[in-house]
């Protein structure tokens, strides 16, 4: 099977890639962080909310989310959602990635691997906590990119953060409000 090659060419994905850069992001960073952050929402909401989320499909979901890249490259967020006919287009060819990368699984295998590729199964508010640690992961690359003086990131930081506000989920706002200051800091404020 030829699945794992594929989605460790993961690495060689680059995004970010209308922007001037200070450090390039690849996917696979990009996909650990999410799943890092995906699961600290989770907690928030099942041990401050009252919530019952399922911890390991939504890590799971966080890590494959955007798989389909590998296969489709990085199409840029302003050039992805400025259109709906474009968006709706855009999402059939991810979809056909996703088929192609699960058919690359020994058919044993397929169904304990193949719907994370897709998120099928999951909830709309576990899908909505995914898109949330996947907007923050954009949020933490924006004020990364703004510490190291590339103001180039400054518009992008504003509508990332006007996106995460329409995510709307409590969780989200109290990871907004209890981690991200951290983010702007040095290694030596980080460890006082």
């Amino acid at each position: 099977s030829s699945f794992y090659a594929m989605l460790f060419r993961m690495k060689y994905i680059n995004r970010w890639g209308l922007m001037r850069n200070t450090r390039w992001e690849n996917l696979s960073e990009h996909s650990l962080e999410t799943a890092m952050l995906a699961h600290i929402l989770a907690v928030i909401g099942n041990r401050r909310l009252g919530k019952n989320y399922p911890l390991d499909a939504i890590v799971l979901h966080a890590i494959y989310h955007d798989c389909s890249e590998i296969l489709t490259g990085d199409l840029p967020t302003p050039v992805k959602y400025d259109n709906p006919t474009l968006r709706g287009s855009y999402k059939s060819v991810e979809d056909a990635a996703c088929r192609r990368l699960a058919r690359m699984l020994p058919d044993d295998l397929r169904e304990d691997i193949a719907p994370y590729l897709s998120g099928e199964g999951l909830s709309e508010e576990c899908r909505r906590l995914v898109k949330g640690a996947d907007r923050l992961s954009a949020l933490i690359k924006c004020i990364e990119e703004e510490k190291m003086g590339n103001r180039d990131f400054s518009h992008a930081k504003t509508s990332v953060l006007q996106s995460i506000t329409m995510i709307d989920l409590p969780e989200v706002q109290a990871f907004m409000a209890e981690f991200v200051p951290s983010f702007s800091l040095s290694p030596d404020e980080l460890s006082r």
